[in-house]
């Protein structure tokens, strides 16, 4: 966890949070260890940018989620698109 908080320029406590309010879980090790992915990594790393902007962490990460979801949209609509046949619109 240490090392995680290194890599994104944050605390242990700020990953712990972002865990607590479950916009991340990480896996855990046989030894009990927090282990993160890159995805998360890049998560908390927006969540902190949001936070040192003086976005409250609960809003941050529903800001997260949402930033999430549009993109899933946006990629739904991209390959939507792309099947339509030329014909038919």
């Amino acid at each position: 966890m240490g090392r995680a908080a290194e890599i994104i320029g944050t605390t242990p406590a700020f990953l712990r949070s972002v865990g607590d309010a479950r916009l991340i879980t990480p896996l855990r090790s046989a030894g009990g260890h927090r282990r993160y992915s890159r995805y998360q990594l890049r998560i908390a790393a927006r969540a902190r940018e949001l936070v040192d902007q003086g976005t409250p962490i609960e809003a941050a990460c529903r800001i997260i989620i949402l930033e999430d979801q549009l993109e899933e949209a946006r990629r739904i609509n991209e390959r939507l698109r792309g099947a339509e046949s030329p014909s038919g619109r």
